[in-house]
This record gives structure tokens, C-alpha cells and sequence, in this order.
């Protein structure tokens, strides 16, 4: 974690206004699925709770990317492409939540520890080497090269191809609010380098 204390408090539903209660409640739903606790928020929701209307405004694209049909990256690579943003990020609370939703998507800790290496790590197939390649390109040039969009072309539509920009683009903006507002760890998930470490 690059902070070790929040600089936008938590704004947990016990404290929401009843505009808040009704906007955030809606986003809570949309990201975290029918909450059995009304306090079961997440901390990224919880810090998004001092501006509603920006949270309502990033939530659409965010939940095309994460959780929609429409998004046609397969999501076990969806989820490696979070990962090293997050990684190259240094996002110890992207990283971290990834660990846990890459698990679910098939990603093994193998795949988690190669993300960390990036394209180099003999793990990966040419595929994934070059999806590795573009997030690193993306997040160091803004640009994906042309070999590396020729490799890419090899498996994915145009729509894949923009799918994964538009993730690399959304998880780096969120990697840079959760780096500079501080938010913390939820319970139960994994400090990154510890878990890398193992």
C-alpha cells in the first residue's frame, strides 16, 4: 500500500445521506451483488460515497468492463490484463482484490506471480505474451505497437483488441484514485507482495 492511513474517509451506509443511501445503495448492488449486511460495503464504494454522482457516472463503463456480457474479452485474461496494470500501478488494493476475483476466473498462482514478471516470463503462451506487451505498452506510451498488434490480431476481433484498451485505461485511472485517496484493504484480501512472496 502506498498509504497506510485513508485521505478521503469511508463513508460507511450507516452514515449516507438519503440520497446517497439511494445512489450508492444502487451501486453497491450493481458491484457487490445483493449484500445480505447493509454494511458489507466495499472501501473503494465506501471512499466513492463523498461524490455520488462521480461514483454513478464511472460505475456504467466500469461495470461493462468487469462484469457485462458485452465485455468479449474471455475473463480469465480479462482479469490478468487487471492484474498488471495494477501491478505496473503499484495498486496494493487493485492488485489485491484481483488476486481474489482472478482466483474465481480460473487464474491460478502460477499465472498471478508471471503477471508480476510481465511479458518475459516463460509462462506465457505468444497470446498472452503479447497481451502482457500491450498493457505495458499502453501504460508506459499510450500506445499499442504494431507487432504487438499484429500478435494480437491473432486471436482477438477488433472488439477484443479495443475491450482491452478501454480495461487498461479504466484499471489504470482506478489504480491512481486508489494509490492517492488511500483507500485500504478490505478484510480478507491479500496484501500483494506478501501473497507473491509465499
Amino acid at each position: 500500500m502506498r498509504l497506510t492511513t485513508p485521505r478521503v474517509p469511508c463513508v460507511g451506509p450507516s452514515e449516507w445521506t438519503p440520497e446517497q443511501a439511494e445512489g450508492m445503495g444502487r451501486e453497491a448492488a450493481d458491484l457487490q451483488g445483493n449484500l445480505s449486511d447493509s454494511d458489507d460495503v466495499f472501501n473503494l464504494l465506501k471512499a466513492m460515497a463523498n461524490h455520488p454522482a462521480l461514483c454513478s457516472a464511472w460505475m456504467g463503463f466500469s461495470t461493462h468492463l468487469l462484469f457485462d456480457d458485452s465485455n468479449t474479452l474471455p475473463p480469465r485474461e480479462r482479469e490478468m490484463i487487471i492484474l498488471r496494470i495494477g501491478w505496473l500501478c503499484q495498486s496494493g488494493y487493485e492488485f489485491g482484490q484481483h488476486i481474489l476475483l482472478s482466483q474465481k476466473a480460473g487464474v491460478n498462482k502460477a499465472e498471478i506471480v508471471a503477471v508480476s514478471k510481465g511479458a518475459g516470463d516463460p509462462i506465457w503462451d505468444d497470446h498472452m505474451r503479447a497481451v502482457m506487451t500491450a498493457v505495458d505498452e499502453l501504460h508506459s506510451d499510450a500506445f499499442i505497437t504494431d507487432a504487438t498488434w499484429a500478435q494480437l490480431k491473432k486471436k482477438y476481433d477488433d472488439k477484443q483488441i479495443m475491450d482491452l484498451i478501454f480495461t487498461v485505461g479504466q484499471y489504470n485511472m482506478l489504480s491512481m484514485a486508489l494509490n492517492s485517496m488511500g483507500v485500504q484493504l478490505d478484510d480478507g484480501v491479500p496484501e500483494y507482495k506478501s501473497y507473491l512472496a509465499e
